[in-house]
C-alpha cells in the first residue's frame, strides 16, 4: 500500500495475519458463531490502524443491494408529485437509501425498465398514482403501491380520497349547489376512479345533478374541460354552479375557463380542487381544496417499502384528508 492509496481489505487482512474471507465477515457484522470475539477485536484493531473504510459500492455489490429505490409516478409536471417524492426521499435517507424518480404516463401500458437488470440496480419500487400493470415487468422487485387499489397483489398506502370528495359536495350542497360539474383525469387509475365514484354518490344523496368532462392533469386540457362543461347547457340558468376538480392545477384551467367566459369565481361560479399544493393559495382567490399529505404519502411508503424489504408484508395504511375551505366557494343564489 503506498501512502497515498486508500487501504483495502486485503490490507487489513495482511495486518491482522487472517483471511480476507475473515475480515469480509468481521467487518459486515457476519461474524457471530463464525469468527471468534478474539480474531474480531484483532481484525476490527487493524483496521482502525491502517484507517480502512468499507467501498460504498463494493460493499454494495457483495450484499446484493444497491441501497436504491425507485419512485414511479405518471408526471413530473404535478407539484403533488414533487412532495411525493420530498417525503420519500426524507425517509429513505434517514435509512442510507437513495431514491431516484421515473416518470411513467398512465396511457403508456407496461413499463420498461431504465435498467437492464433491475435487481442489480435497485432494491425496491414506490408506485405513485398508478396501475398494478405498470410494474408488472419488475418480476421479483419488492413494490408498494401509493394512492392505488387496496385491494390489489401489493401492499398500499392511500389517501381518503372518497372521504374527501364527500366532504367538498357536503360544503357545496351546504351552500346550496345542486348543478355539478366534474373536470376529472384522465387517469385511468383506482384513485381517480375513487374520486368519480364519491362523487357521484355524494351528489346523488344531495339531490343535485352532475355532468362530467375530463382531460389530462395539465391546466390548458382542464380548461377545456371545464369549458365544455360550461358550454354544455344552451341556458346559461342550467349550467353548472359547482365545478368539482380532480386537482388544485385542474382548478386552475377551471378558472381560466370561467374567466374566458366571463364569468367571476365564486360570485358566479364555485370551484375547489384536491391536494391542497402551493398553486392552491397562488390562485386567486385562494381554492377550496382537500388537504392530502403528499409528503406523508411518500414517506409511509417508503417506511412500507422497508418493512417489505425486511421480510415482512406491510399493513395496508390510509391517510385522511382534511377539508381547506377558502374564498373560491359561496352559496349560490340560482
Amino acid at each position: 500500500m503506498t501512502a497515498t492509496s486508500r487501504p483495502t481489505s486485503r490490507d487489513v487482512a495482511h495486518e491482522a495475519g487472517v483471511s480476507q474471507s475473515t475480515v469480509s465477515l468481521v467487518l459486515g457484522g457476519k461474524w457471530a458463531g463464525r469468527v471468534s470475539p478474539a480474531t474480531v477485536a484483532t481484525v476490527q484493531a487493524a483496521a482502525e490502524r491502517l484507517g480502512y473504510r468499507p467501498n460504498p459500492a463494493a460493499r454494495s455489490l457483495r450484499l446484493g443491494t444497491t441501497r436504491t429505490v425507485m419512485l414511479m409516478v405518471p408526471t413530473l409536471t404535478a407539484p403533488f408529485f414533487g412532495s411525493v417524492y420530498a417525503g420519500a426521499a426524507r425517509e429513505a435517507a434517514r435509512h442510507g437509501l437513495g431514491v431516484v424518480v421515473y416518470p411513467w404516463p398512465d396511457d403508456a401500458g407496461p413499463a420498461d425498465s431504465p435498467f437492464a437488470t433491475p435487481h442489480e440496480a435497485i432494491d425496491g419500487i414506490l408506485a405513485s398514482s398508478m396501475p398494478e400493470e405498470v410494474v408488472e415487468r419488475f418480476h421479483g422487485t419488492p413494490v408498494v403501491m401509493l394512492d392505488s387499489d387496496p385491494g390489489g397483489r401489493f401492499p398500499t398506502v392511500n389517501f381518503g380520497v372518497a372521504d374527501g370528495m364527500r366532504a367538498l359536495v357536503a360544503h357545496l350542497a351546504g351552500l346550496g349547489h345542486r348543478r355539478f360539474g366534474h373536470v376529472a383525469a384522465t387517469v385511468h387509475q383506482w384513485t381517480f376512479h375513487t374520486r368519480h365514484a364519491a362523487l357521484a354518490a355524494a351528489v346523488a344523496e344531495a339531490g343535485g345533478t352532475l355532468a362530467r368532462a375530463a382531460g389530462a392533469l395539465d391546466i390548458t386540457e382542464a380548461k377545456d374541460a371545464a369549458g365544455r362543461l360550461l358550454d354544455a347547457a344552451p341556458d346559461p340558468a342550467a349550467r353548472p354552479t359547482a365545478l368539482v376538480c380532480d386537482d388544485d392545477l385542474m382548478a386552475a384551467g377551471a378558472y381560466k375557463a370561467a374567466r374566458a367566459r366571463g364569468l367571476e369565481v365564486p360570485a358566479d361560479l364555485s370551484v375547489t380542487g384536491m391536494d391542497d399544493v402551493l398553486l392552491a393559495t397562488a390562485l386567486e382567490p385562494e381554492l377550496t381544496t382537500v388537504r392530502l399529505p403528499a409528503e406523508e404519502l411518500g414517506a409511509e411508503g417508503m417506511r412500507s417499502l422497508l418493512t417489505l424489504l425486511n421480510g415482512t408484508r406491510p399493513e395496508p395504511r390510509t391517510l385522511p384528508g382534511e377539508l381547506v375551505v377558502r374564498a373560491s366557494t359561496r352559496a349560490t343564489g340560482r
